[in-house]
């Protein structure tokens, strides 16, 4: 039994996953495919995914391919009402809700888990967790797992560590298809969705500081710098603070940057990145939202204990004032701010995560009883995935003939 909202909202969402459809020829292709060939036969795939239209695409697929779904999401504000409506209209097995307190959010997490899967895709590891340590019971039914994002990579590698990881899972972030495209463009152009939409305010002239400069700190960066604002990146990582600077930001220390910057934006996957040494220090009206998988970049907890008083200034955007009388806001609660604020990554973008999402899942299937602990994609799901994107964009690329591929597999100079 589904638990959702509103039943009478699946019309609107039905509307929002054809749209997104019409832009993901990757999944129109492997839907095709799956139809025929059904790998997910007789299969329940659990799936914790940010619960709106694109998501809600790839689980049909996936149902396409034979596969039971039981759908959560993995963000309490990215989940859309009328998406998670369409897709138990459609038949499928939903248990989430926009705005969903904590023991909301962590019942749906655990209805999913108690259907028993024998795959789970998982975006922050909160499926692959709560199995290890709330259902253990089920861990044989489990054939493997795929993980969409980088703060999932970093828990699945701990729990490798310690050798707590008891099924393969595949590391989808890892794939180039992914991190390169997805971290890099989408969130690059998402971030700025959500706050564009949300404050209506211009950027240019702008200080923006955005804190990490992996491939999603990239792509924020460089899409603040397009839109023409000043930006200084903070770093904890010498090589990559070392980039920034030669890709022409500024870099220095978060309690320096806190001086000078009206927007903040953190992309690290940790935590306490902005925190009350930072507060105290910003400009009046400084912007901060997090664009990292969970809601303890900024330390919006910290924030609410200092300051004295507490508003909503417009939809979305929360205005704490500090004794120095200050005010600081604070975009999606802290969330992810593209998710709780806009409608997450380009679709043409998550139509190529999501190709490797489907056919990673397809690969562990294949390979059942084969794999073990953190399992990176194979290149040749990489390197498929960007020649159909490329066939379908009308792209021609050279191939390397015979004596190339000699001269290129040899030692000898000649």
């Amino acid at each position: 039994m589904s638990e959702i909202r509103n039943i009478n909202l699946w019309e609107s969402g039905r509307t929002k996953i054809e749209w997104v459809k019409r832009n993901m020829p990757l999944l129109n292709a492997i839907e095709e495919a799956f139809i025929k060939e059904k790998p997910f036969e007789n299969l329940k795939i659990a799936l914790s995914v940010h619960l709106e239209a694109k998501t809600a695409y790839l689980c049909k697929v996936l149902a396409a391919g034979g596969a039971t779904m039981y759908i959560t999401g993995s963000n309490p504000l990215s989940t859309q009402d009328d998406v998670a409506a369409a897709l138990v209209h459609e038949g499928l097995n939903v248990y989430a809700w926009y705005n969903a307190t904590g023991e909301e959010y962590n019942g749906h997490i655990s209805k999913v888990v108690e259907a028993g899967p024998n795959i789970i895709i998982d975006d922050g590891g909160d499926l692959v967790n709560l199995i290890h340590t709330g259902y253990p019971q089920l861990i044989r039914n489990v054939i493997g797992g795929c993980e969409e994002t980088t703060t999932g990579i970093i828990r699945l590698k701990a729990m490798e560590k310690a050798g707590a990881l008891k099924f393969p899972v595949m590391l989808v972030n890892n794939a180039m298809c992914k991190h390169l495209f997805d971290n890099r463009y989408g969130t690059g152009q998402s971030v700025w969705d959500g706050i564009n939409r949300t404050t209506n305010l211009i950027v240019a002239g702008k200080t923006v500081v955005v804190a990490g400069y992996g491939w999603c700190g990239k792509g924020v960066a460089m899409r603040a710098k397009g839109n023409g604002a000043s930006v200084i990146v903070t770093e904890v990582d010498p090589i990559k603070a070392m980039e920034a600077v030669m890709d022409g930001f500024s870099v220095m220390k978060m309690t320096d940057a806190a001086k000078a910057g009206d927007i903040f934006v953190t992309v690290t996957g940790c935590r306490d990145v902005i925190t009350a040494d930072s507060f105290v220090n910003m400009k009046d009206g400084a912007i901060l939202c997090n664009a990292g998988h969970f809601d303890i970049e900024v330390d919006v907890a910290g924030l609410k204990k200092m300051a004295v008083k507490e508003f909503t200034a417009r939809n979305n955007i929360t205005g704490y004032t500090l004794e120095n009388g200050n005010t600081l806001f604070v975009l999606g609660e802290g969330r992810l701010v593209n998710l709780a604020c806009a409608d997450g990554h380009p679709a043409e973008i998550m139509d190529m995560s999501f190709a490797i999402q489907a056919l990673s899942a397809e690969y562990l299937v294949k390979n059942k009883g084969k794999l073990s602990g953190t399992v990176e994609v194979p290149a040749e799901i990489d390197n498929k995935v960007a020649e159909m994107i490329l066939n379908f964009r009308g792209v021609e690329i050279d191939t390397l003939t015979e004596t190339q591929k000699e001269y290129l597999a040899s030692w000898k100079a000649d």
